[in-house]
């Protein structure tokens, strides 16, 4: 194992600011359905549980996609992976300004799933193979917040266009920061630790990632309860992410304009909290951090939801955006640092976007719950998944396991190679 670089150089800076723009289209491009939802669902006549059913086919796509993407980039390397990702959500995203039905929109948010999850799960893995030990956890929050950035933007684009325009024009928007993106990571390499996996000669070590994950039982348990942390993390996060807006307008009264307000800064908030989840679990662990961000989110959800109310809503969501979010500031660094190199792509891949059943049936299960009760009610349930999300880590995950920035020797084995430092 070559020693990992503590520097952040001119390149891995340019790379890592080029994934950050690209996951404020990321976040644009999930946020636009959420905001979107009320009146697409007014405007095509269609149920909760099919307005639902838009955010879960967009999940279903980033479940396969971000999985298909993790593997590919062991062979390819990162950051081909990361720029084709951003072109395929882009195009689609934009397509859908001019799509006239409710199916033909189903199938597009598909296909747009596969690049928004190939840029999340790779995109992510790359800036952590940029950013030294040191600040790598802080480098990761600010990147997680460009993604809340994005949701920013889309909402306060909501706020303007909804009332005025209607949703179609706030899908178009996505192709001015979308092209941006592709011009930052044009012609990037990929980090020394990745290139030196695909420089190797004596061990095609991407090719065997899957064999080799499954044939190694520590591996394989990593794999296993990252798999289990995901998808209680997604099972929250997109179960309130998706249906917030609608609760606003919903069970709140409040109107489309004050939505997207409310909306902006609630995810303003988020990139607060994710920034400072990030600086702080550099400094007292990953492990620390996460388990105190969700088991507070775990409380907060359900009180939340029991006392808002129209006057106090916009107070109750600060709070709320501040805690949510935060547990994805940590999570792409210690889900990193959890494998070696050259499985890394695969492993991480795997376990993250399988936890897309989480986030896959939650929209779904809130809008029947919307159905019965209510909005409100289906949202403080999801404290129960961001209990089981801070709980497994706590108990079962070490920090630090693995150092991104290490290149790799050829034939060592994958239990000892690459470890940080404590």
């Amino acid at each position: 194992m070559a020693a990992a670089s503590d520097s952040f150089d001119r390149t891995s800076r340019l790379t890592t600011i080029g994934v950050f723009v690209a996951m404020v289209v990321d976040g644009m491009d999930l946020q636009m359905l959420a905001v979107a939802l009320p009146s697409i669902s007014s405007d095509l006549k269609i149920s909760n549980v099919m307005a639902g059913a838009l955010s879960t086919y967009t999940l279903l796509g980033m479940g396969l996609g971000g999985i298909l993407a993790g593997w590919i980039s062991d062979r390819v390397g990162r950051v081909r992976v990361v720029w084709w990702s951003v072109l395929l959500f882009t195009l689609c995203t934009t397509v859908i300004a001019f799509t006239p039905g409710y199916w033909q929109i189903a199938l597009i948010r598909f296909v747009s799933g596969f690049g928004i999850s190939g840029l999340y799960s790779v995109g992510t893995l790359l800036a952590t193979e940029c950013a030294p030990t040191r600040i790598r956890t802080t480098v990761l929050g600010v990147l997680q917040a460009g993604w809340s950035v994005g949701y920013v933007i889309a909402a306060l684009l909501a706020a303007y266009l909804l009332p005025r325009l209607g949703w179609r024009p706030l899908f178009f928007c996505s192709i001015v920061p979308g092209s941006a993106a592709l011009l930052l990571l044009w012609g990037m390499p990929d980090p020394p630790s990745v290139s030196a996996i695909q420089g190797s000669t004596e061990r095609d070590r991407s090719r065997k990632s899957i064999s080799e994950i499954w044939a190694t039982p520590s591996l394989l348990r990593t794999v296993m309860l990252w798999t289990t942390t995901s998808i209680a993390l997604q099972f929250g996060y997109y179960g309130a992410n998706t249906w917030l807006p609608s609760y606003l307008v919903k069970d709140l009264g409040v109107n489309l304009q004050n939505m997207g307000w409310y909306v902006a800064g609630t995810y303003m908030m988020m990139v607060v909290g994710k920034v400072i989840a990030g600086y702080f679990a550099d400094i007292y662990g990953r492990r620390t951090i996460w388990i105190g961000s969700c088991l507070l989110t775990a409380v907060y959800l359900p009180v939340a939801t029991s006392f808002a109310t129209t006057d106090n809503v916009a107070y109750v969501l600060l709070v709320f955006g501040l805690l949510y979010g935060a547990p994805y500031a940590v999570s792409a660094t210690y889900m990193s640092e959890s494998f070696p190199a050259h499985v890394r792509g695969t492993a991480v891949g795997f376990s993250y976007n399988l936890g897309r059943i989480g986030a896959t049936l939650s929209p779904l299960l809130i809008g029947m719950a919307a159905s019965r009760y209510s909005i409100g009610l289906g949202i403080g349930l999801l404290g129960i998944s961001y209990a089981v999300c801070g709980l497994v880590p706590a108990l079962f995950i070490k920090e630090k396991q693995f150092d991104p920035q290490a290149v790799e020797r050829v034939g060592v084995p994958s239990t000892t190679t690459a470890r940080i430092a404590s």
